[in-house]
């Protein structure tokens, strides 16, 4: 007996749909300022279950998608730069480390890619989005540095956290979800 296939546009359909959540997350930093960096987080997850259930081949345009609509339309646009620079492409990315490397060496390649997007996000808020660099010292204290150790920190737990929804997604929704888009 054949298997029994959906259309192939389905995958193209799920990812329209991942790509519009994603979209209408980051619109909604403009209802709720104070989730900057909530609502960007949560964004990237709707990654995990394109990364899990098609791969990163379709991950990658999703992403790219997202991004581009986001840097358009969100009205917070540093929540709309830290979904580009780093929410939006880290759940492809650990999905590629992970896969590819031993332990230590994964977790040397994820806190050099959240060092490089907090630089970089630290850039453009100061030398794009406007943001003055004299609000970055208190006190004598150069705050970005001090941030980006707690960031640091924040990552670490982050990672610890995706790692924790990747399984449950796995365990709990992957065979209703792969069964839709076979």
């Amino acid at each position: 007996m054949k298997n029994q296939r959906t259309s192939p546009a389905a995958p193209a359909a799920f990812c329209g749909m991942a790509v519009a959540l994603e979209t209408a997350l980051m619109f909604l930093t403009g209802l709720m300022p104070t989730a900057t960096y909530s609502l960007p987080a949560l964004a990237g997850l709707v990654g995990i279950v394109i990364v899990v259930e098609l791969g990163v081949k379709w991950a990658w345009p999703v992403y790219g998608a997202a991004s581009i609509l986001s840097a358009l339309i969100a009205p917070d646009k540093e929540a709309a730069a830290l979904y580009v620079l780093f929410f939006g492409c880290y759940p492809i990315l650990k999905a590629i480390v992970e896969r590819r490397w031993r332990r230590w060496t994964q977790w040397i390649c994820k806190l050099l890619i959240f060092n490089a997007a907090a630089v970089l996000y630290y850039f453009i808020a100061t030398r794009v989005l406007g943001v003055p660099e004299e609000s970055f010292w208190t006190f004598g204290i150069l705050l970005p540095a001090v941030l980006l150790v707690a960031g640091n920190l924040v990552f670490l737990l982050y990672d610890y956290v995706v790692s924790g929804l990747v399984r449950v997604y796995w365990q709990r929704l992957h065979g209703p979800v792969s069964r839709i888009l076979r």
